[in-house]
Parts: C-alpha cells; sequence; structure tokens
C-alpha cells in the first residue's frame, strides 16, 4: 500500500512538473528551488528546538540553568505555544535563500572543481571544497536576517501573567517588534558592521561544517548500492549522522557568534565584549567556564538529527521531481 501510494504521488508531482513547465528552467535555478523548499520544511519541523537552543546559548534569565525539557514547559507557560515559534518567520525568510543558495552553489563549485582542477579528483575532497565554499558564500548573502532572528529569538515577554480580576496585566513590551524593525535599528545603530556582528565565527564554523557535512552524506552514501540510495530512511540516515559528525567540531564557535549577536540587549549593555572570536571563546571560558562553549549542545543534537536529515532527504526528492541530473551527469548539462 506504501509503495503503491508513493508512486501516486510521485506520478501525480511529476504530471504537476510537466504541466507547469518547470523542464525549461536551467539546471541551477531548480536547483535554488529544490535548496530553498527543502530549508523551509526542515528549519520549520525543528523550530521550538532552535528557540530553546538560543535561550540556553544566550543565557537568557530564567532559562540558562534548565534541562531541554523545563525549557520547553516554561517557555510554554510564559509564551504559549506562539513562543515556541517567535524568530521562525526570520529563520524561514533566511533559511530559504540561505539553503536555496547553499545548495545550489555547492553543485555549481562542485562542477567547477571538476573542470579546472583535475588533480583533486572526483572523490571526497571535491564535496569538502564545494561545501566549504558555498556554505561561506551562503552566509555572506543571508547573515543580517540571522541575526534579526537571533535578536528576536533572545526576547522572552510574559504573555500568561495576569491581575487579580482575571484580566491581562501590561507587560514590557519587546525592544523587536519584528524582522523589518530589528534590520532598521541595528543599522541605525551600527551601520553594516553592525548588520553583520558575529559574521567572523560564523565563517570560520560554517566553512568546516559545511565542508564536512556534504562531505560526510555523500560519502555515506557512495557506501550503499544504487537501489538503496532511493530509500529514504537511508537518505535521512546518511543525513543525520552527516549533522551529527559536522556540528560537534564547529559548536563552540556557534556559541560565541549567539553571544555576540546579542551582546547590546543584555544587561548593561555597553561596548563590545567579545572583539574577535577568539576573544571571545576566551572571554566565555574565563568567565563563564569552557562549559558554556557547549551549552545547548545537547538540543542541538536533538535538533540536528531531523533538521539536516529532513533537509538532505527533501533536496534530493526535490531534485528527482524536477527532474535535475544526477550529479555525475551534471557537469556536462552546466558546460552545456
Amino acid at each position: 500500500m506504501g509503495s503503491s501510494q508513493g508512486s501516486s504521488l510521485s506520478a501525480n508531482v511529476a504530471g504537476l512538473v510537466e504541466g507547469s513547465g518547470i523542464d525549461t528552467l536551467p539546471v541551477y535555478v531548480k536547483e535554488l528551488i529544490a535548496g530553498g523548499a527543502a530549508g523551509a520544511f526542515a528549519k520549520t519541523a525543528v523550530a521550538p528546538l532552535e528557540r530553546i537552543k538560543i535561550l540556553l546559548q544566550t543565557r537568557t534569565q530564567g532559562f540558562h540553568s534548565l534541562g531541554v525539557y523545563q525549557s520547553l514547559k516554561r517557555l510554554l507557560k510564559h509564551e504559549g505555544v506562539p513562543g515556541f515559534y517567535k524568530g521562525n518567520g526570520a529563520s524561514v525568510l533566511r533559511i530559504v535563500p540561505y539553503a536555496a543558495l547553499h545548495f545550489m552553489t555547492y553543485e555549481q563549485y562542485r562542477c567547477w572543481i571538476l573542470d579546472n582542477y583535475p588533480v583533486f579528483g572526483t572523490g571526497p575532497v571535491v564535496d569538502l571544497l564545494a561545501g566549504s565554499a558555498a556554505g561561506g558564500t551562503a552566509v555572506l548573502c543571508t547573515y543580517p536576517l540571522d541575526l534579526a532572528r537571533t535578536k528576536l529569538a533572545y526576547q522572552v515577554v510574559d504573555a500568561k501573567e495576569s491581575l487579580g480580576n482575571g484580566s491581562k496585566s501590561i507587560v514590557a513590551q519587546p525592544r523587536y517588534s519584528g524582522i523589518k524593525n530589528v534590520l532598521e535599528s541595528v543599522y541605525r545603530e551600527g551601520g553594516m558592521r553592525g548588520l553583520y556582528r558575529g559574521v567572523g565565527p560564523t565563517l570560520i564554523g560554517i566553512l568546516p561544517y559545511a565542508g564536512l557535512k556534504f562531505y560526510i552524506y555523500e560519502e555515506l552514501k557512495s557506501r550503499v548500492s544504487e537501489e538503496n540510495q532511493r530509500s529514504i530512511v537511508m537518505r535521512l540516515s546518511c543525513g543525520a549522522l552527516a549533522g551529527l559528525f559536522g556540528q560537534t567540531f564547529t559548536y563552540p564557535l556557534d556559541v560565541v557568534r549567539r553571544q555576540m549577536q546579542v551582546e547590546n540587549l543584555q544587561a548593561g549593555g555597553g561596548g563590545a565584549r567579545h572583539a574577535s572570536t577568539w576573544k571571545g571563546i576566551t572571554t566565555i571560558v574565563s568567565e563563564q567556564g569552557w562549559r558554556q562553549l557547549f551549552a545547548g549542545l545537547s538540543i542541538n543534537y536533538i535538533k540536528i538529527v531531523p533538521s539536516v536529515a529532513i533537509g538532505f532527504t527533501a533536496y534530493d526528492m526535490m531534485k528527482s521531481w524536477l527532474r535535475i541530473p544526477p550529479r555525475q551527469k551534471t557537469q556536462s548539462v552546466s558546460a552545456a
């Protein structure tokens, strides 16, 4: 039954693709569509865990000493279900162009390396280099939206507090009202440099992470038969392992980035305490302890398994539905 339903779904999607004229689109446009859709789907699926992770990373009052489950309960009590998705609008607005650029530029960089640097061969080194370059490109193009998402997610407003007569009390308004307000305020206060605060550790972290993620995913897939490569379970498993290994090595840089992004929102304000990536790491270790470099890592593991797994799986399925040529044929197609 599952098999017939899957075949029916594929047939319906194929029919939709044929009727839409999407076959006339260039390969790179199809890759953009596939990557953006995969990113949006994966990010929304793990939005509640992403919100909790940011609250733990930035040591938000009332959350820094709680575990994952207790943090979810506290957030639900204070802000209700919508609290789980605060900042997700900015996150999805960022992830659609980010994932689209990430996947598309990965394919294009890979072809470019194969065409111009045959010394690297066609093995995992190419995936590592192409993935790293693609990650850096996507970050530079979409970083201000990531900054806005973090600042919105950092704000916690008690929406449940009420007066004695049963009516809700008036609580302090959040500093930022939405994505546009964040971007305007940050630009007004610090110009373009303000919009890219924390981009240093982000780039240092994304280059190895993105490269390792693609490398591990493609390496694992290459070790199973072509018939089994179509299995959704196999794709989910390879994606989960790719995300876990890649994230473990680069997580401290993510913590430094988050703290740099919310410095002006924390009590006391003041100037920048983390002037550089290395300064940020040493300051966190000396003032908060080395464990803070891994704050929220457990929830990141919980989040990264479905997020990366869903992202890779959705991308591969979208490529199939959009009839994007298999990767080994992409080089000749792109050249044409």
